[in-house]
């Protein structure tokens, strides 16, 4: 893509030039402006749609060295999009990209109140050029079919945020937000910390993402210095993706499939789960000082390993057990479990509780009561 256009190739239908607003001069629509395949246009002032101004083809820019630039009104969609604002571009509507995005100088900022307000990329559009100096200070998202990575962070931060590929169509909007989930400034509720699984050792109180969707995905985070990852974990392998579920009002582990790096900066990618299941995302680190042991069962009917078993809970009743699937979904949960687990679910996402959980492996945690020990591991369903 070009740098800085000094000239214009447009189709025009009733359009303000130099619309004084409080003092700013702006570029307002009023009616129908299109940019033909090869135009090239640059808003060197604010941009006001009042009309239609989505069927665009070639390159819209925005360059400003001294002033800040917004644009507001109604949705646009440009096919490429250049950002050149020393001050920033700031988004009072929503603004799609159809084709790629060139980020040069300056933070694209939206309003992090208003989701319908976002750098939008549509159809697997792409982006270049994004650094901590420029990059979607807010919301942006993406529709399509491909892997994407959101062009995300906080005031001077880029902190990205990754989404897996699906064979159908999937929508998914996202911010990344340094401060503390204990706090936050732009959502209703709390996420305290210490409301976690007993998986979950701890989660991080500096920084957290929003994603949105209803597709399945796995997610890819991001860690930097400013993460303070050595607060959470020596050894990066026990990092987790965790998520705040509404309906559960507690923390919940979203795994770890893959993690890279060090300390100091790095990547982890979670299971699949679904986003709408979670107001937040952030990296926690695993339970590490619970006692770890594995099983086996085989809920076949021949009386050998048809049920589980965990010796230590036959003269301590006083026990809390929870079974969660590679997903992180919770399974099977008993107050005072009596060894009598055949491999079936009773978890909230059951259809059929007579028919077993498939052939997998399945992580557990068994805390006792009266002592507050906690017994962690896998078990492994074979049938």
């Amino acid at each position: 893509m070009k740098k800085k256009i000094p000239y214009t190739l447009i189709t025009v239908i009733s359009c303000t030039f130099a619309l004084v607003v409080n003092a700013q001069v702006a570029f307002q629509n009023n009616g129908n402006v299109q940019i033909h395949d090869q135009g090239q246009m640059g808003f060197h002032i604010d941009l006001i749609n009042q009309g239609v101004f989505n069927q665009n083809l070639g390159l819209a820019g925005f360059y400003n060295q001294n002033n800040p630039l917004i644009v507001s009104g109604n949705a646009v969609v440009f096919n490429d999009l250049e950002i050149d604002v020393t001050n920033n571009l700031f988004l009072r509507t929503a603004v799609g990209v159809s084709n790629g995005a060139n980020f040069i100088t300056g933070l694209v900022v939206t309003d992090r109140n208003q989701l319908g307000v976002s750098l939008d990329f549509i159809n697997d559009a792409f982006y270049s050029g994004v650094v901590n100096t420029s990059h979607t200070d807010g919301y942006s998202s993406v529709s399509g079919t491909d892997a994407f990575t959101f062009p995300i962070g906080d005031d001077s931060r880029f902190r990205p945020m990754s989404v897996s590929s699906s064979s159908s169509q999937q929508f998914f909007s996202g911010a990344y937000f340094f401060e503390d989930p204990n706090s936050p400034s732009t959502f209703g509720t709390n996420f305290n910390t210490n409301t976690k699984q007993g998986r979950i050792g701890s989660v991080n109180p500096t920084e957290f993402w929003d994603l949105n969707g209803k597709t399945e995905t796995s997610v890819t985070l991001t860690w930097d210095a400013n993460s303070n990852i050595s607060f959470l974990v020596d050894d990066i392998e026990n990092l987790l993706v965790v998520g705040w579920n509404e309906n559960d009002a507690e923390w919940q582990d979203l795994g770890n499939t893959e993690v890279t790096g060090d300390i100091t900066s790095g990547s982890i990618t979670s299971f699949t789960f679904s986003p709408s299941d979670y107001a937040i995302i952030t990296i926690g680190a695993a339970n590490t000082t619970a006692e770890n042991l594995n099983y086996g069962i085989s809920p076949d009917g021949d009386g050998i390993n048809d049920v589980l078993v965990i010796e230590a809970t036959r003269n301590r009743t006083q026990n809390h057990l929870e079974i969660y699937n590679r997903w992180g979904v919770k399974v099977y949960e008993a107050d005072g479990y009596t060894n009598d687990w055949n491999g079936t679910s009773d978890g909230r996402i059951t259809i059929s509780r007579d028919k077993g959980l498939p052939v997998g492996t399945y992580f557990y945690i068994l805390e006792f009561k009266d002592t507050g020990e906690k017994v962690t591991g896998y078990i492994y369903i074979n049938r």
